[in-house]
């Protein structure tokens, strides 16, 4: 089963076998269906459809008895779906379920225990919850190393304890799990097997967020250079690798270097994400910053609207995802003086954050803040301060939190994924 991307770029899997039983049984083929179904219909964004087809799995798998290893994979699959709506409290209680079910068939140490763990990690991950995370998060690791240090499932591990210290702000720890995650994975693989870009992008990202650009760069460029070999041009993987690559070039102020792979890769995005809006919009957002870079601003009006529009109706839109898109478009508006359109996409960005993170948390303040400035511009100092209070309040609120190890710090966010 293909890996969901998580929070923040954490790995959680759709557990399909990873739980079930050995033994073949007559009446699972009906249980077979039904989770084939319902993922079909999570790749494709129905989640409606989805969730229907994971319920009618778990009564099936609890026909046949309280402890069927088969309820724990429909549990999981459902928490997962119910992580990805926001549904945050439905997914921890049943993926808590489903980890004393498999805790109790197969034993505290058995894989698939670890599997459980690292998805409810996940859902504490999502809610900043970082302390809990990371307990999960270590206890699945451990679990998987026992049974076989050099795996797969180990580098996945290693990626979810680097991405958690990322989003902390504690570098040097998330570089330090990144650099575990490559090894492993080019031990298993071998250093040129495309599975080997998943570290070499954690790791140039991670650099980008501390803005060492020059260290990111060659993590970058190995991977594009490892993903034209094996999957050749106009491919998403070809794609997404060659604009990252774009990306630190131009993050570093080579833009005679990022032009022409820019051009090239909107040529390519427009032809491999012709079905996929999202990735397309993506791929728009950042040649448009590279427009920007070069203050080539009403040329990057027209895609950052592209990406908006791309967004609104693809469906099931990553909320989060469509309030970036808006606030780039505002930084366009406010740069050329239409003050106006950038407030009236300020409210909806704010709005959209607060609904997929609630309303406390610090990207709410940072959207604040930028509303705030912009509303100054425009002599509403009367708008702007309440705006500005209220994301100091958040900020306070914040770090009075209980502290998780290290940094509350919010997370990084990156110009494509």
């Amino acid at each position: 089963m293909r890996h969901a991307r998580g929070p923040r770029g954490l790995a959680t899997a759709l557990l399909v076998l990873a739980v079930t039983s050995t033994s073949v049984r007559a009446d699972e083929s009906l249980w077979d269906k039904f989770m084939a179904a319902g993922a079909e219909s999570y790749g494709r964004g129905q989640y409606g459809e989805a969730e229907k087809a994971w319920q009618a799995a778990l009564r099936e798998a609890e026909q046949a008895g309280p402890e069927d290893p088969r309820i724990a994979a429909s549990l999981s699959n459902l928490a997962e779906l119910y992580r990805k709506q926001g549904k945050f409290s439905e997914a921890e209680s049943l993926l808590g379920r489903a980890l004393a079910l498999v805790e109790k068939v197969r034993g505290p140490e058995d894989p698939g225990v670890a599997t459980v763990l690292n998805n409810l990690a996940a859902v504490f991950a999502t809610q900043r919850r970082y302390q809990k995370a990371e307990q999960l998060f270590a206890r699945a690791l451990a679990i998987r190393e026992a049974a076989n240090p050099d795996s797969l499932e180990v580098a996945a591990s290693l990626d979810n304890l680097g991405v958690l210290y990322r989003n902390q702000g504690q570098y040097p720890e998330a570089e330090r799990y990144f650099k575990r995650g490559l090894d492993v994975r080019q031990r298993v693989l071998g250093a040129s097997n495309p599975g080997v870009t998943k570290s070499l992008d954690l790791l140039g990202a991670l650099y980008s967020d501390q803005g060492k650009y020059d260290a990111a760069e060659p993590y970058y460029r190995r991977a594009h250079q490892i993903n034209t070999r094996a999957y050749g041009r106009n491919t998403p993987q070809t794609t997404e690798s060659l604009l990252q690559y774009a990306a630190v070039l131009r993050k570093q102020g080579k833009h005679g270097q990022a032009e022409p792979l820019y051009t090239l890769g909107m040529q390519m995005a427009e032809r491999t994400y012709r079905s996929n809006g999202p990735a397309l919009a993506a791929a728009l957002r950042e040649v448009a910053q590279h427009r920007q870079a070069q203050g080539r601003w009403a040329d990057a009006e027209p895609l950052h609207q592209r990406a908006v529009e791309l967004l609104e109706k693809a469906p099931n839109a990553d909320g989060l995802e469509l309030a970036a898109a808006l606030t780039s478009l505002a930084e366009v508006y406010r740069h050329q003086g239409k003050l106006a359109e950038a407030d009236a996409l300020y409210k909806r960005a704010v709005a959209l954050t607060e609904k997929a993170v609630g309303p406390n948390d610090p990207e709410v303040a940072t959207l604040l803040e930028y509303h705030a400035v912009l509303l100054r511009l425009m002599d509403r100092g009367q708008d702007a301060a309440p705006l500005e209070a209220r994301a100091k309040t958040i900020r306070e609120n914040a770090r009075k939190a209980p502290p998780s190890p290290g940094s509350t710090a919010p997370a990084p966010t990156s110009d494509f994924p």
